[in-house]
């Protein structure tokens, strides 16, 4: 478990630090998200599920650097 401890923080580190590196996190999760959600013909209109989903990954990666 130590060696992932220190991945870990490594990737914490260069999400808090690099910008471009963090929104290429967060595009991959949302997009994720907004895959699914089509795949399971949702209900909320487009725009603003991408709104939802983009700060839904913010979030999942602000906990994660915690």
């Amino acid at each position: 478990m130590k060696g992932i401890k220190k991945e870990v923080d490594i990737l914490r580190k260069a999400l808090k630090t690099d910008p471009g590196y963090r929104m290429s996190w967060q595009a991959n999760i949302a997009m994720s998200f907004f895959d699914e959600y089509k795949r399971s013909k949702g209900l909320v209109g487009t725009e603003k599920l991408h709104g939802i989903c983009n700060r839904a990954a913010d979030n999942f990666l602000s906990l994660l650097c915690r």
